[in-house]
């Protein structure tokens, strides 16, 4: 794995993980893009590639990056 996505990976809900926009910035495009894309194909992706943070979680993550 490359240290730049190796950088990019937290630890939320005991999983290890990769922030939308991380990835979208990945990818090179945006993260509205990205998302789209993921609801639009979402029977391509694993049942457990994505999930969405509570806003207790995304208060936490926020205190912490």
């Amino acid at each position: 794995m490359s240290e730049e996505v190796e950088s990019k990976i937290i630890i939320i809900k005991g999983q290890r993980v990769i922030l939308d926009s991380d990835l979208a910035e990945l990818y090179g495009v945006s993260t509205k893009r990205l998302n789209e894309q993921v609801t639009r194909n979402i029977e391509r992706f694993p049942p457990d590639f994505m999930f969405q943070l509570n806003n207790q979680e995304v208060n936490i993550l926020r205190s912490q990056i």
